[in-house]
């Protein structure tokens, strides 16, 4: 039993010995019907969250008005929520009355059938005052009551009905994927955080793939990720993508994402489903053949934009993009020069690209070589550890010193110094020294002492 569990069975029972009613709720009685381990397990009782808290130590008040509390042990957390009713959801998120109640009335104001059944901890009963059992045993996902009233009361529902769907591989009862259809243009009335959140959870879900063919085929692709909708019909190259148009390849790729990685990352996960979100706007035939010049960086300033319209958090945006853009690059890998190679492999999501670049493959062509050699390049680095990508040997003051004048050219001159230090030519800064005034000549610069000084260090004989 986890720690969650024996918190929340103990929250119950303390609950019950004061004379309230409580009841396991939500999600984890789902999980434990259909025979999958909760994570996480919720409280509902009718008990007042002044009760709750006074009732243990450590409690966080989460939200006064809807009544939920939230217990907190040394290794556990529970959420307990005071039955209520609610209306006025004018913001189609929020409602702007909440009301203390029954059970019965907690379950009318729940999202879905399966989402509102309540179970006794101690004895296994199922309390169920909305059919929402025998949902679970026909694999549906039904609304409560009206369907569209549901999702105009809270238009984030839009989405966490496809998300649940793709995630339990369950039917959406056609009521209410007419009542989806018809209010999906609420899903605009909720904030970027909130959708981000559901796509975040739909993307790392069991079913990937399952979850982007809910999205397009309720229109809610086409509001939220319009450059995603456009990769519907895109044609690629049948020798390398069989499978079929740009959007197929999306989906094939996310569908080999989920069956080789049980919890993918947020960045693989994006990075996956956006990789190839240039080809769309680059797509061009020349000569019968079908060209996507520059799809990757067009693609990876598409998603920059879609990261920041979604209020991803920057460094997990920044390694969505670099991912994206990097993601041809595996094509070079046998023809690289050793330190090219070595600072592709340094890369700090070098891990996410190359499973990306291997799902690219396994939903297309089916040549891992690449991958192959990726993988086992990365090994060899890692076995030498810090010596396979050691500090620069110069940097930009080194060169000021020199008497170089600062300018675009320091890049490629340092550039060109870390390629000769990977490839094993100098060894220590005395080298790099003599390297970069053989290269590039000595430089007219007002410091021509410092760089006689230094070059003539240079012709010192090296102690190492």
């Amino acid at each position: 039993m986890s720690h969650n569990e024996q918190l929340a069975r103990t929250v119950v029972q303390a609950l019950r010995e004061h004379g309230y009613e409580a009841y396991f709720v939500g999600g984890c009685v789902r999980d434990r019907l259909l025979g999958r381990e909760p994570n996480e397990f919720d409280v509902a009782t009718n008990a007042p969250p002044n009760v709750v808290q006074g009732l243990f130590p450590k409690t966080v008040l989460v939200g006064a008005k809807f009544g939920v509390v939230t217990v907190v042990s040394d290794c556990a957390q529970v959420e307990v929520a005071t039955f209520r009713s609610e209306s006025g959801y004018v913001d189609h998120r929020h409602p702007s009355h909440v009301a203390f109640g029954s059970v019965e009335e907690d379950a009318q104001r729940r999202d879905f059938t399966i989402n509102a059944l309540y179970q006794d901890p101690f004895t296994g009963t199922i309390l169920d005052l909305v059919g929402g059992r025998s949902d679970l045993q026909r694999r549906l996902v039904r609304a409560i009551g009206r369907p569209v009233e549901r999702f105009q009361e809270d238009a984030l529902r839009l989405l966490r009905a496809l998300r649940f769907a793709a995630s339990l591989e369950f039917t959406i009862e056609p009521s209410t994927w007419e009542a989806i259809c018809q209010t999906r243009e609420l899903i605009q009335e909720i904030s970027a955080e909130r959708v981000r959140d559901e796509l975040v959870r739909g993307f790392t879900s069991p079913h990937p793939d399952r979850f982007l063919e809910l999205l397009d085929a309720s229109g809610l692709l086409a509001i939220l990720l319009p450059e995603v909708e456009a990769m519907k019909g895109c044609e690629q190259p049948p020798e390398y993508h069989p499978e079929g148009d740009v959007f197929t390849h999306t989906k094939l790729m996310l569908k080999y994402l989920a069956e080789r990685n049980s919890s993918p990352s947020i960045a693989l996960a994006f990075a996956v489903l956006l990789h190839d979100v240039g080809k769309p706007p680059t797509a061009e035939k020349c000569n019968g053949r079908i060209r996507f010049n520059n799809h990757d960086k067009v693609g990876a300033e598409l998603a920059d934009h879609i990261c920041r319209r979604l209020a991803f958090p920057n460094e997990l945006r920044k390694n969505v993009v670099e991912m994206v853009r990097r993601h041809m690059t595996f094509l070079n890998l046998p023809n690289m020069r050793e330190s090219t190679l070595r600072r592709f492999l340094a890369a700090p999501t070098i891990e996410e690209e190359i499973e990306l670049h291997r799902v690219d493959c396994l939903a297309s062509h089916g040549n891992l070589q690449n991958a192959d050699l990726a993988e086992s390049k990365l090994r060899q680095l890692v076995t030498e550890g810090p010596a396979a990508l050691p500090p620069p040997l110069l940097n930009g003051h080194d060169l000021i010193a020199l008497g170089f004048t600062p300018s675009p050219q320091f890049k490629h001159i340092l550039r060109s110094v870390q390629d000769a230090q990977l490839e094993g030519k100098l060894q220590d800064k005395q080298d790099a020294i003599r390297y970069v005034l053989n290269t590039f000549g000595k430089p007219k610069a007002n410091t021509v002492d410092q760089a006689n000084q230094l070059a003539d260090e240079a012709e010192k004989p090296s102690t190492l």
